[in-house]
């Protein structure tokens, strides 16, 4: 096993990591096995983050930036403890395996490390040079000098090492590309933060060949967020304004969308439609919503839109909202001490309100009715073939290939 060179952690650290341990160990669901609690125990996370205080460095839901651009936007940051024993968990290393990490900082690299031992092989990749000199930096001064870690584009993996038993990304991906399927074993296993319609999550996939067709199949996924993709795979959402106070956020290339008919929509009454279903689980609701709409964009307005009335308050969070021609209907929530605390509801605007509204609901109470549970869905992403498919219920197409979302 890798020796850590730990004399500069002061006791405080020490007790500090054991703290975070013993958090993700009995909250959040985070940390579920020995293996994955002995790595985060013994890697020093503080040596990663050396200009952060320990407190900061060791809470165990705090995401630390580490390179910002111009505008202040981050373009790199040491992830939270959470969210990364969460994806060590999802991938389920174990001793002797060869570990591509996408998207390098060094102490997740460490952590892998950890688990797959003196056996295995880690290598860490990342498109920006100064990252990866801080995390060679970072590694050495920790004791992980068997991390290789390499500068590249992450598009086309890291062939001369290939191949791997696991592709952990911690970079969040607009879509798959093909190198790090077939970097994969047969059998492997990616754990990506994928981004579908507007909402990521980490999807631990399963290469599988099946009469020589390759693909991958999901075994779990958590709710997560991360700082986006560089290089070949930089995709950006859209944003189409309304109004200065009422944007939309749009993740598909090919949605076009009504905006004079929208926008005249704001001008029409308000109209509410109750389900009868208990408003919770929110995260898998999204998820079931954004894969069950056809034409979804997420509804962002202004505060005061709120504060006046003409909107709910979930339009300030940002909504999935369903969009057709010039009329939209977006979820709500009002107190029903009959569904537990809450009922979910629908707001809608323009000509054809009433129907889009009845649509809505009628999804919201089907995910009340058969699918009110984490993990229900099952994520199939399909490599592309002759032809681009278009957006349509359950399937979201991609540059690569198209992600199959089926709620059985």
């Amino acid at each position: 096993m890798t020796s850590v060179q730990d004399s500069s952690a002061t006791d405080s650290a020490a007790t500090l990591r054991a703290a975070m341990v013993d958090e993700l160990r009995t909250t959040g669901d985070a940390i579920k096995t020995g293996q994955v609690a002995a790595a985060v125990g013994r890697v020093p996370r503080h040596l990663f983050a050396p200009d952060e205080p320990l407190e900061a460095v060791y809470a165990a839901n705090k995401a630390l930036v580490i390179k910002r651009d111009g505008n202040g936007a981050a373009l790199s940051s040491l992830s939270a403890a959470h969210i990364q024993a969460v994806m060590l968990e999802q991938a389920e290393l174990e001793p002797g395996m060869r570990v591509l990490e996408v998207g390098s900082g060094g102490y997740n690299a460490a952590l892998i490390q950890e688990m797959v031992g003196d056996g295995g092989s880690v290598t860490s990749v990342d498109i920006d040079q100064e990252i990866v000199s801080r995390a060679r930096a970072c590694l050495d001064a920790a004791g992980y000098r068997n991390v290789e870690v390499v500068a590249a584009d992450a598009e086309a993996g890291v062939p001369e090492k290939a191949p791997y038993d696991r592709i952990i990304v911690t970079a969040g991906a607009w879509d798959i590309p093909p190198a790090w399927q077939e970097q994969l074993t047969n059998g492997g296993r990616l754990v990506v933060p994928l981004r579908l319609r507007g909402l990521t999550r980490s999807i631990a996939f399963d290469r599988v060949d099946e009469d020589g067709d390759v693909g991958l199949v999901s075994r779990s996924y958590r709710l997560c967020g991360f700082v986006p993709m560089q290089g070949i795979g930089t995709f950006r959402e859209r944003l189409v304004p309304i109004t200065d106070e009422v944007v939309l956020r749009v993740d598909d290339p090919s949605q076009e969308f009504d905006v004079e008919g929208l926008r005249d929509a704001l001008a029409t009454p308000r109209l509410e439609r109750w389900s009868g279903a208990a408003f919770d689980l929110p995260d898998e609701l999204e998820f079931f919503l954004v894969t069950n709409l056809a034409q979804v964009a997420h509804l962002h307005v202004d505060e005061t839109q709120v504060q006046n009335g003409r909107f709910a308050p979930s339009a300030a969070r940002g909504v999935p909202t369903l969009v057709s021609g010039g009329s939209f209907a977006y979820r709500t929530k009002r107190p029903n001490e009959k569904t537990g605390g809450f009922e979910s509801g629908v707001v809608a605007h323009g000509p054809d309100a009433d129907r889009v509204a009845e649509h809505y609901v009628e999804l919201l109470r089907r995910w009340a009715s058969d699918h009110r549970r984490s993990g229900a869905a099952h994520i199939r992403y399909v490599p592309k073939a002759a032809g681009t498919p278009a957006p349509s219920v359950g399937l979201v197409p991609k540059r690569h290939g198209a992600v199959a979302v089926r709620w059985p």
